[in-house]
């Protein structure tokens, strides 16, 4: 017994000597190691994001809560640099949101404090052309980005090279018969030979840029979720039998004349933009332009006002088809593009028409053209011509009603810009041919 004892005593102390690798459950806790505490911050951030979640939020909320009460610290007119077009586009585009998440029509909130008007990119097809370029202008005069496709049939490159340079342009040579790609919030679409020299030129060519053309168009606006303008004409009336002609009006057009390439075109450029409205509900809206003048005009493209400056210019007859007694408006272009843009900003489909009321026979705006470049000027009667209307007159009172529009430039004060841009133009245009 006593040699037992003796072992386990031995053993015991053998046991205090030997460090005991198990740690003992009752041992006091050892002291963290002090870089655990990024662990716990790392923690943090990792499990508890709903926390910081519901603090950001909070923070939001309050300041938009407070926003309203500083919007008297700020001045009326940095107030009212925050355009209503601005405040339309992002309700348009919170409704399409809604509509694609099922959300119905999201709530848009003021623009808050600082935040002034949202720059637009948009393209302008056949934006080198007449109107196009005044058009495009505009929307760099006022900081859009702006992106041009023309195939320069009638457009010309001297008509927009003023913004080459520019970061927020853009030109593309591109005929809109072939779709292209792009990421832009407003479509303009002018491009199609306006003229009855141009369009009757290749009069198929002419039906399916505005066939084609707005098809695909209006295709690029359904797919990117863009407004789509489209600029139709006053030809849609034909020969019209009511006068002046309201947009009621369905119009007297010759389905198989010489002109119906234009005029049925453009007809039908209409019902697909209505068409891409009710069916994928595509923002749209149409207007219906009557006779425009005024510099970079294409000087011998037919039109009455076009050959009559040109005419009196180079010193030649004024050539007038028929008796002259058929009656045309005409509007001095920034009007047209005032007209234009406020119908893209508008809230109202159309179609609308955008033209000056004042009515002139082309014997009386032969004598204005007279009086304004050479008193001694004469007059050549000549045939008239197929299906040329017999009078035109817009009824624009939708137009002053809906998009508070109307024009401002009179004839007599619009045709001696007209006629300045003309005699630059012939000058250095008889100038290049007499050096050759």
């Amino acid at each position: 017994m006593k040699q037992l004892h003796k072992q386990s005593s031995v053993n015991h102390r053998r046991d205090e000597d030997i460090p005991s690798t198990q740690p003992s459950p009752y041992s006091p806790k050892t002291l963290k190691h002090p870089r655990s505490l990024p662990r716990s911050i790392n923690y943090l951030f990792k499990e508890q994001r709903l926390l910081f979640i519901l603090v950001g939020i909070l923070i939001g909320s309050t300041f938009f809560i407070i926003q309203p009460s500083l919007s008297p610290l700020v001045p009326a007119d940095t107030r009212s640099s925050i355009p209503r077009t601005f405040s339309l586009a992002v309700s348009n585009r919170g409704e399409a949101w809604g509509k694609n998440y099922g959300l119905g029509k999201l709530a848009t909130g003021r623009v808050p404090v600082g935040i002034g008007r949202r720059r637009m990119r948009i393209v302008v097809t056949g934006g080198a052309g007449f109107v196009g370029s005044h058009l495009v202008d505009k929307l760099m005069a006022r900081g859009d980005d702006v992106i041009v496709i023309d195939n320069f049939f009638t457009g010309r490159k001297d008509n927009v090279m003023h913004h080459f340079g520019n970061p927020r342009f853009e030109l593309i040579r591109h005929d809109v018969v072939e779709p292209i790609l792009l990421e832009v919030d407003q479509i303009y679409h002018l491009a199609c030979p306006a003229s009855p020299v141009h369009y009757k030129y290749n009069p198929v060519k002419t039906i399916k840029t505005n066939v084609m053309g707005t098809l695909n168009m209006l295709g690029l606006a359904k797919r990117i979720g863009a407004r789509f303008l489209l600029t139709s004409t006053s030809e849609v009336y034909g020969d019209p039998l009511e006068h002046p002609q309201k947009e009621t009006y369905w119009g007297n057009v010759n389905p198989i004349g010489v002109r119906s390439c234009y005029d049925e075109g453009k007809r039908t450029a209409e019902t697909l933009t209505m068409d891409y409205h009710r069916g994928a509900e595509v923002e749209v809206r149409i207007a219906r332009i009557f006779n425009t003048y005024g510099p970079r005009m294409c000087i011998d493209d037919g039109r009455v006002v076009s050959n009559f400056v040109a005419q009196a210019i180079r010193k030649q007859p004024l050539t007038v088809y028929g008796d002259g007694k058929q009656t045309r408006s005409f509007q001095y272009v920034s009007d047209l593009v005032d007209g234009l843009v406020a119908l893209m900003e508008g809230e109202h489909v159309g179609p609308f028409n955008l033209g000056n009321p004042g009515e002139f026979t082309m014997l009386e705006l032969a004598e204005v053209v007279k009086e304004t470049i050479d008193s001694s000027a004469t007059i050549d009667f000549r045939p008239n011509t197929a299906d040329d209307p017999h009078k035109r007159k817009p009824d624009i009172s939708k137009a002053k009603e809906l998009l508070n529009w109307e024009p401002k430039i009179s004839l007599r004060d619009g045709l001696p810009l007209m006629v300045t841009d003309f005699q630059n133009r012939i000058l250095n245009e008889d100038e290049g041919k007499g050096q050759k």
